[in-house]
């Protein structure tokens, strides 16, 4: 994979994620708690569904991050390496996971 590749496919994965976010963002927001529209269990089952999204969320803004930092690898030439261990990343796990960080030992 060419560093130009990574980049296309990185810069869409974050579009992507980032488009995900805006549409969770009602998910997300406090849940109103009116006893008089809503009985226990649905307000319990939007609660839930509150920290779900939210945790989503976490989850999504973590793999920005690891996309962010790939793309600042690729600006500073070290796209493919393992930041641990300095040894290449195999290109078959870059295709997987173009965010990858670190080597398959490494990572264990």
């Amino acid at each position: 994979m060419t560093d130009e590749e990574a980049i296309e496919v990185l810069k869409r994965m974050k579009s992507e994620l980032e488009s995900l976010s805006e549409i969770s963002q009602e998910a997300r927001a406090t849940v109103t708690l009116d006893q008089q529209s809503v009985g226990r269990l649905s307000r319990m089952d939007a609660l839930q569904g509150q920290a779900m999204a939210q945790a989503s969320e976490r989850q999504r803004r973590a793999d920005i991050q690891r996309i962010e930092a790939a793309l600042r690898r690729i600006e500073d030439g070290e796209f493919g390496y393992c930041v641990e261990c300095g040894e290449e990343i195999a290109p078959k796990r870059l295709e997987v996971d173009s965010a990858a960080a670190f080597c398959i030992n490494c990572a264990q």
